[in-house]
């Protein structure tokens, strides 16, 4: 039912893929926002080309994205695109490589179709509700993947930028759930190394981030097997009128293991 739309994202990233690219190799300038991110030419280019492309192709579908202003017509709309144009700003900046772009359309306050793309791999995430999640490197030979079936000596990942106080008091509360320290993982690579089983466990205890962070990463984790909630359990809607994940959110290989005891 969604695959039109697949497609076209498919067709459009790899010129993303040039917008961002063709910036990451200058000596680009770093603006700082309102909320004290930073934004680069590379993240307002993409977003405007994303935007051009998919209204053109789908006009009846609504916006969501992290550089365009919020008009909230949105929230009257059954369909949106949610889209962080470059996800991982500060890892962009720093050309760790470890930065994604980040599209998942929503529907009816669902999220049914995710995209994580990483540029700098040129490796592209995908999922469509009910049909599993897969992995294309240079757009070829998709490969499905899944999550861990691992209990024990659980792999975490951490924010590279934003790991505080609380998340890590949290992992060493429960240090015996886990080999080792948690690995520092840029933007949504998370979600995708969750969903391919290289990690197995995050948490985020803070509300810093909004719904084109993890949008998409939880389909494409939920459709490799794994799970994102709430720290009370509850799934996340999107679409809504506030943005942010005011409350964080876990997520892990299976349920059993989301820790929500804290």
């Amino acid at each position: 039912m969604y695959e039109q739309y697949l497609a076209a994202l498919k067709e459009a990233l790899p010129q993303s893929r040039e917008l961002i690219m063709e910036v990451y190799h200058t000596d680009f300038a770093v603006e700082i926002k309102d909320d004290d991110s930073p934004v680069t030419k590379a993240d307002k280019a993409n977003d405007a080309f994303l935007r051009d492309f998919l209204s053109k192709r789908f006009p009846d579908i609504g916006f969501l994205t992290e550089e365009s202003m919020d008009t909230k017509e949105r929230l009257h709309q059954k369909a949106i695109w949610i889209i962080d144009p470059v996800d991982g700003t500060s890892e962009f900046v720093h050309r760790t490589g470890e930065f994604t772009v980040n599209i998942a359309l929503c529907v009816d306050h669902e999220i049914v179709l995710g995209v994580i793309y990483a540029p700098v791999l040129n490796r592209l995430y995908y999922a469509i509700k009910g049909q599993g999640a897969y992995v294309e490197q240079d757009f070829k030979d998709p490969v499905r993947i899944h999550v861990s079936d691992k209990d024990f000596d659980l792999k975490a990942v951490r924010s590279i930028s934003h790991f505080n106080e609380k998340e890590k008091a949290f992992m060493e509360r429960n240090k015996e759930k886990f080999s080792g320290e948690a690995t520092p993982v840029g933007a949504a690579l998370k979600f995708a190394y969750l969903a391919e089983g290289k990690f197995d466990f995050y948490i985020r205890i803070s509300g810093g981030t909004k719904e084109w962070d993890v949008a998409s990463g939880d389909l494409i984790l939920s459709e490799a097997g794994g799970v994102m909630v709430e720290p009370d359990g509850s799934h996340l809607t999107y679409n809504r009128e506030d943005v942010y994940n005011r409350n964080g959110y876990v997520m892990a290989n299976k349920e059993s293991n989301l820790l929500l005891g804290m």
